[in-house]
């Protein structure tokens, strides 16, 4: 298997794997952490977690106690566990994952687990076995705000990939073009550069469309997911984002994409049309963009998060957009921006309840978008938090608010 595990690489042959020093640094704080809020040790299980922590997402537990320890127990595969774990530099063991009859005995603690986050069956069942009763969601989630140097250079790098998306939406689109279409030219792109196929989500039902480009009335339809654009989707079983919908000439089209670069999600909307916008579409941008920078500025002073959605939600009320912010009464979602890093719901968000500011190293996704229901338009960009304020990620002057075909 050894010969086997150096195919996995990169596009151009790179190692990327995520960098021993960084899952270090990881373990490190957690287990601060843990000591800290008075937990003996914590059982990693969900994928997004094993990955953040160990490298990789192989089907085993991650055990990482107060005192510093851990160790990955792996059902399958050992050998990738292994490698993507960095090795013999592995921070960590990697071990076989014991019978479960003698795991408890096995790792000698009572760990905390990751309750918020587990299917209820395959919880109990652990928890039966270790005796755990606490729950460490909260403190992962805690730590995950914060983006390392690293962690924001995948993002750059997926920055970049995203250009060359709204670039292919350009070169492909045009009045008669179908919705889905266009996100099949942006995914081709976003593919070739090594997109996984899954956008991971923190919150039930774990689902979301990466390219959700809706044109003219097909931007008024709601749909299950919490956000102002639902989209017609191709059929009711993929019930949100782009369809079958075609481009009619001097509508809006709503362009919101995602990619993941490594696991790591940017996440940025601009604008499109066959023709030109009517004055009043632009003038609904314009608002909005007005509603971004409002947003940008209370975050940027280092206020709450909560602070940012009433003075963000304020202004647009005040340019009469009230009823139809993130969309139409009653499917209006109650936030006007949502962090993002290895999952496109994390937090916070700007929205009540958020009591608190962005951390520095904290990423926040920035989306003002007003919903008629003869379509919809808006902004976003990825911003991160750093020493000096709010710095945009992703394109922000680089690609225009309106793109014209």
């Amino acid at each position: 298997m050894e010969g086997e595990l150096d195919t996995l690489v990169g596009p151009e042959g790179e190692d990327w794997r995520v960098p021993v020093s960084e899952l270090e640094a990881r373990q490190s704080e957690l287990a601060s952490r843990l000591s800290k809020e008075g937990h003996e040790a914590a059982l990693i299980q969900t994928p997004v977690d094993l990955y953040y922590y160990a490298g990789g997402r192989q089907n085993g537990s991650l055990l990482i106690t107060a005192d510093g320890e851990a160790r990955l127990f792996v059902r399958r595969s050992l050998s990738r566990a292994k490698h993507e774990s960095g090795g013999s530099d592995s921070p960590h063991t990697v071990e076989s994952f014991p019978r479960m009859a003698s795991f408890s005995q096995d790792i000698g603690c009572i760990p905390s687990m990751q309750f918020a986050e587990l299917p209820h069956g395959f919880a109990s069942r652990f928890a039966s076995k270790v005796e755990a009763t606490k729950d460490c969601s909260q403190i992962i989630h805690s730590q995950r705000e914060v983006k390392s140097d690293w962690e924001l250079q995948m993002m750059s790098e997926g920055a970049e990939v995203q250009m060359a998306m709204f670039e292919a939406v350009q070169a492909v689109g045009g009045e008669g073009v179908p919705e889905i279409e266009l996100v099949a030219a942006a995914e081709a792109v976003s593919r070739a550069a090594g997109f996984g196929g899954n956008v991971q989500m923190r919150r039930f039902p774990l689902q979301c469309d990466r390219g959700v480009i809706v044109a003219g009335r097909a931007g008024g339809i709601p749909s299950f997911f919490d956000s102002a654009i639902g989209g017609t989707g191709p059929h009711p079983m993929s019930s949100m984002g782009s369809g079958f919908t075609k481009i009619k000439a001097n509508e809006p089209v709503l362009v919101d994409l995602v990619h993941l670069h490594r696991g790591y999600v940017v996440d940025t909307t601009r604008m499109f049309v066959a023709g030109s916008l009517p004055t009043i579409w632009e003038e609904r941008l314009e608002d909005m963009l007005a509603v971004k920078e409002e947003v940008v500025d209370v975050l940027d002073q280092g206020l709450d998060c909560s602070e940012a959605w009433r003075k963000g939600h304020g202004l647009a009320v005040e340019l009469g957009h009230g009823g139809h912010l993130m969309g139409m009464a009653p499917d209006q979602s109650k936030f006007l921006g949502h962090s993002v890093g290895l999952q496109l719901d994390e937090s916070p968000v700007v929205a009540e309840g958020f009591d608190r500011p962005l951390p520095i190293g904290g990423v926040m996704a920035i989306e003002p978008k007003v919903v008629h229901l003869d379509g919809s338009i808006g902004s976003e960009d990825t911003w991160v938090r750093d020493e000096e304020g709010m710095r945009p990620i992703t394109a922000d002057g680089a690609i225009p608010w309106i793109n014209e075909w």
